[in-house]
Protein backbone atom coordinates (compact mmCIF):
# COMPACT_ATOMS: atom_id res chain seq x y z
CA UNK A 1 0.00 0.00 0.00
CA UNK A 2 1.42 3.61 -0.99
CA UNK A 3 2.01 6.00 1.80
CA UNK A 4 0.20 8.68 -0.01
CA UNK A 5 -3.38 6.61 -0.17
CA UNK A 6 -2.63 6.15 3.54
CA UNK A 7 -1.63 10.15 4.37
CA UNK A 8 -4.63 11.29 2.01
CA UNK A 9 -6.70 9.55 4.15
CA UNK A 10 -5.41 10.67 7.39
CA UNK A 11 -5.95 14.23 5.91
CA UNK A 12 -9.16 13.64 4.40
CA UNK A 13 -10.26 12.22 8.13
CA UNK A 14 -8.82 15.12 9.76
CA UNK A 15 -11.15 17.29 7.67
CA UNK A 16 -13.89 15.85 8.31
CA UNK A 17 -13.20 15.96 11.94
CA UNK A 18 -13.11 19.64 11.53
CA UNK A 19 -16.39 19.55 10.28
CA UNK A 20 -18.03 17.29 13.32
CA UNK A 21 -18.48 14.57 11.02
CA UNK A 22 -20.18 11.63 12.29
CA UNK A 23 -18.96 7.96 12.69
CA UNK A 24 -15.92 7.99 10.22
CA UNK A 25 -15.33 4.57 8.82
CA UNK A 26 -12.57 3.31 6.96
CA UNK A 27 -12.48 0.59 4.45
CA UNK A 28 -9.26 -1.20 3.32
CA UNK A 29 -10.73 -2.22 -0.03
CA UNK A 30 -6.94 -2.73 -1.38
CA UNK A 31 -6.74 -6.26 -1.72
CA UNK A 32 -10.33 -6.85 -3.29
CA UNK A 33 -10.84 -3.99 -5.37
CA UNK A 34 -8.71 -2.15 -7.90
CA UNK A 35 -11.21 0.70 -8.07
CA UNK A 36 -9.23 2.43 -4.81
CA UNK A 37 -7.04 1.88 -1.58
CA UNK A 38 -9.47 3.12 0.68
CA UNK A 39 -13.28 4.25 0.89
CA UNK A 40 -13.57 6.23 3.67
CA UNK A 41 -17.15 7.20 4.63
CA UNK A 42 -19.38 9.82 6.81
CA UNK A 43 -22.20 11.23 7.84
CA UNK A 44 -23.56 14.87 8.07
CA UNK A 45 -26.28 16.01 9.98
CA UNK A 46 -27.98 18.26 6.92
CA UNK A 47 -26.97 19.56 3.45
CA UNK A 48 -24.61 22.87 4.38
CA UNK A 49 -23.12 20.09 6.78
CA UNK A 50 -22.42 17.85 4.47
CA UNK A 51 -21.43 20.61 1.68
CA UNK A 52 -19.19 22.12 4.34
CA UNK A 53 -17.25 18.55 5.16
CA UNK A 54 -16.76 18.59 1.40
CA UNK A 55 -15.65 21.87 0.94
CA UNK A 56 -12.41 21.21 3.85
CA UNK A 57 -11.93 17.84 2.40
CA UNK A 58 -11.51 19.24 -0.93
CA UNK A 59 -9.21 22.60 0.66
CA UNK A 60 -6.95 20.46 2.77
CA UNK A 61 -5.99 17.20 0.25
CA UNK A 62 -5.70 20.07 -2.61
CA UNK A 63 -3.35 22.27 -0.07
CA UNK A 64 -1.23 18.89 0.17
CA UNK A 65 -1.13 18.21 -3.75
CA UNK A 66 -3.63 15.55 -3.82
CA UNK A 67 -6.33 17.15 -7.11
CA UNK A 68 -9.56 15.23 -6.60
CA UNK A 69 -10.53 13.76 -9.97
CA UNK A 70 -14.52 13.92 -9.56
CA UNK A 71 -17.45 14.75 -7.45
CA UNK A 72 -20.62 13.42 -7.43
CA UNK A 73 -24.13 14.74 -5.37
CA UNK A 74 -22.31 18.40 -4.46
CA UNK A 75 -25.78 19.95 -4.77
CA UNK A 76 -28.47 17.58 -3.18
CA UNK A 77 -25.41 16.83 -0.59
CA UNK A 78 -27.38 13.77 0.35
CA UNK A 79 -24.69 11.12 -0.74
CA UNK A 80 -21.34 13.47 -2.27
CA UNK A 81 -19.05 11.16 -3.94
CA UNK A 82 -15.58 12.67 -3.92
CA UNK A 83 -13.14 10.41 -5.84
CA UNK A 84 -9.20 11.21 -4.99
CA UNK A 85 -8.12 8.18 -6.65
CA UNK A 86 -6.67 5.92 -4.31
CA UNK A 87 -8.91 7.49 -1.77
CA UNK A 88 -12.24 7.84 -2.30
CA UNK A 89 -14.72 9.65 0.02
CA UNK A 90 -18.41 9.26 0.29
CA UNK A 91 -20.26 11.89 2.84
CA UNK A 92 -24.04 10.57 3.75
CA UNK A 93 -27.17 11.76 4.99
CA UNK A 94 -28.28 9.61 7.87
CA UNK A 95 -31.31 8.77 5.32
CA UNK A 96 -28.73 7.25 2.95
CA UNK A 97 -25.92 6.07 4.46
CA UNK A 98 -28.81 3.30 5.84
CA UNK A 99 -30.20 2.97 2.66
CA UNK A 100 -27.00 2.55 0.69
CA UNK A 101 -25.25 0.64 3.62
CA UNK A 102 -21.77 0.59 2.09
CA UNK A 103 -20.14 -1.58 5.46
CA UNK A 104 -22.22 -4.25 4.38
CA UNK A 105 -21.55 -3.86 0.39
CA UNK A 106 -17.43 -4.04 1.23
CA UNK A 107 -17.58 -6.05 3.93
CA UNK A 108 -15.05 -8.08 1.92
CA UNK A 109 -13.05 -5.05 2.72
CA UNK A 110 -11.29 -4.48 6.15
CA UNK A 111 -13.69 -2.03 7.90
CA UNK A 112 -11.68 -0.20 10.49
CA UNK A 113 -11.85 3.09 12.57
CA UNK A 114 -9.95 6.23 11.74
CA UNK A 115 -7.49 5.57 14.75
CA UNK A 116 -6.21 2.15 13.19
CA UNK A 117 -5.19 3.51 9.96
CA UNK A 118 -1.35 3.31 9.82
Amino acid sequence: MEQNSIQMAKLAISALEDKKAEDIKVIDISEVSVIADYFLIAGGTNPNQIRAMCDNVQEMLERAGFMCKQIEGYDTANWVLMDFGDVIVHIFDKENRLLFDLERIWRDGKIMDAAQLQ
